[in-house]
């Protein structure tokens, strides 16, 4: 087996793993390094850290394939499942009781379990409908950038049930059907219309505020699942037609205090991630989705006409 030099990478919530897992390379006649970066999903791959270790291979855990280029180090996904017991979804038969139909998603955590799922609710009478995302890796599969998993069969059901832990992953899902998340760790069904209702207000409030804006930073992440200067030069080209300043602002962590040091933005639009969004209130001012950017030109355009 050829010795290597690795560079290992954790999602937050599986750091307390990595000496052990640390260890089990090393035994094995590797030369190991641990990212100590925060890292948010299977778009954030530690390539950086990789470049300057002149690592021979990154192993990120937790997720799956989600960069599709070649980054110049390769990546090795290792998944991290966690069991339930389908038979605990027995506490959303109640809530969906009155549909017939239903779309069928849970997050990569518990996807080696969808099988089981569908048998359980195939089992209670439900018809069940799965699919694969843009995005996703794996059919039934829900990112915080990819609900097609659900999307791409709203048509054919009457609600959507999820399967995961916290709310983040189901706010994704918007298809003008009743959602029910089952979280896996608190053992409980939640109808998540309100929340879903009160981030589309949110972003409707952005939106609102940002027609008074004049001065718009465009954010661009140096994250190699996130990186899209395409849609950045777009906007700053659009904005400025418009009669607007418009700067694009790089970085591979965009953090608010920073961003806003430069004292001179009334309003953001992000090109990494579109969940950035929702945390629009830590910003201090209007965060636009490329979506909600769009919106607001349409707005502007039919008030100038």
């Amino acid at each position: 087996m050829k010795k290597m030099r690795i560079l290992l990478q954790f999602p937050e919530g599986l750091k307390q793993k990595a000496l052990e897992l640390s260890r089990k390379y090393e035994s094995e006649g590797h030369e190991v390094f641990l990212s100590a970066s925060a890292c948010y999903g299977a778009c954030d791959i530690a390539i950086d850290e990789a470049r300057w270790l002149k690592a021979d291979k990154i192993i990120h855990f937790g997720h799956n394939r989600f960069v599709k280029t070649d980054l110049g180090v390769p990546v090795e996904y290792v998944e991290y499942g966690i069991d339930i017991d389908v038979n605990e979804l027995a506490a959303v038969l109640p809530h969906i009781k009155q549909y017939r139909s239903i779309a069928l998603a849970t997050t990569v955590q518990h996807i080696h379990q969808l099988g089981e799922m569908r048998a359980f609710f195939e089992k209670n009478g439900k018809k069940v409908f799965t699919a694969k995302g843009e995005r996703a890796d794996k059919e039934g599969q829900v990112l915080g950038c990819d609900a097609g998993a659900v999307t791409k069969v709203a048509k054919d059901v009457d609600a959507v049930v999820f399967v995961g832990n916290g709310l983040f992953h189901p706010l994704a899902i918007e298809v003008g059907k009743p959602v029910f998340f089952y979280d896996t760790s608190a053992k409980k069904v939640q109808d998540v219309s309100a929340e879903a209702e009160r981030l589309r207000k949110r972003r409707k409030g952005a939106i609102a505020k940002a027609l008074t804006c004049r001065r718009f930073g465009i954010l661009v992440s140096t994250k190699p699942g996130q990186f899209n200067l395409a849609q950045a030069e777009w906007a700053k080209k659009e904005l400025r037609k418009r009669g607007l300043e418009a700067a694009i602002l790089a970085a591979n962590e965009l953090e608010p205090l920073s961003v806003n040091n430069f004292m001179v933005f009334d309003a953001y639009v992000t090109t990494a991630c579109p969940r950035m969004a929702d945390d629009s209130e830590e910003w201090g001012r209007p965060l636009l989705t490329v979506t909600m950017l769009k919106e607001l030109f349409a707005i502007m355009d039919a008030n100038k006409g």
